[in-house]
């Protein structure tokens, strides 16, 4: 019974994790594939860095939401074997995964930053509410986007631990945040090399001042 829902969870998770927000935002709002401009990275980032605010609420909703389904789904699924803390995590493992990794858009996605994030406030919110504050604290310092998801990937397992969640459900948590780590392995290198872009606020007309 438990392999099976293991198995639905991981199913429906990846599935939803693949409809990416800023791939079905640059095709219908501007008629375009946000993997073919500026990083190739089917992201928020990479998306606003090239089409500006237009159809960003758009991006945003979709990860959010998609993430809230899969996370309480695998909660309720697991929760059948009285594991529902461990039905969150696992189908957020398989959430993220399915955003950077969909098999319907070439294997080609995000990475996982925003679905992370939607995971550990369902979790517990006083994870989620650190993770955004550190992410926020970090993007105003260096206006570094890349670093700011990096680091709260990292302290993801760790606050699952502080606040006295099982070894298992700890292990979950890190597998998320070093799979995230992993997918900005890139802008690691470009941050080593100080060469990463530093996120930029643009006009109303799109423009960057």
């Amino acid at each position: 019974m438990k392999i099976l829902l293991l198995v639905l969870t991981a199913a429906i998770a990846y599935g939803l994790g693949g409809i990416n927000g800023a791939i079905v935002a640059s095709w219908l709002t501007q008629h375009k594939d946000v993997r073919n401009y500026g990083s190739g990275n089917a992201g928020l980032t990479n998306y606003y860095r090239n089409f500006g605010k237009g159809g960003a609420a758009l991006v945003i909703g979709i990860d959010i939401l998609k993430g809230v389904v899969a996370v309480l789904l695998g909660g309720v699924l697991l929760g059948i074997v009285g594991q529902p803390t461990v039905g969150k995590l696992f189908a957020g493992f398989c959430l993220v995964l399915g955003h950077m990794y969909p098999a319907f858009h070439r294997f080609k996605g995000g990475k996982g930053a925003l679905c992370g994030e939607v995971l550990a406030f369902l979790l517990d919110w006083r994870v989620g509410l650190i993770l955004i504050c550190l992410f926020i604290l970090v993007i105003a310092l260096t206006r570094y986007v890349s670093l700011g998801s990096i680091l709260a990937a990292l302290c993801f397992p760790v606050l699952v631990w502080v606040f006295g969640y099982t070894a298992l459900e700890g292990l979950l948590a890190m597998c998320s945040g070093l799979l995230i780590v992993v997918k900005h392995g890139e802008n690691i290198q470009r941050l080593l090399r100080g060469t990463e872009s530093k996120l930029r606020v643009q006009r109303a007309e799109g423009k960057e001042p």
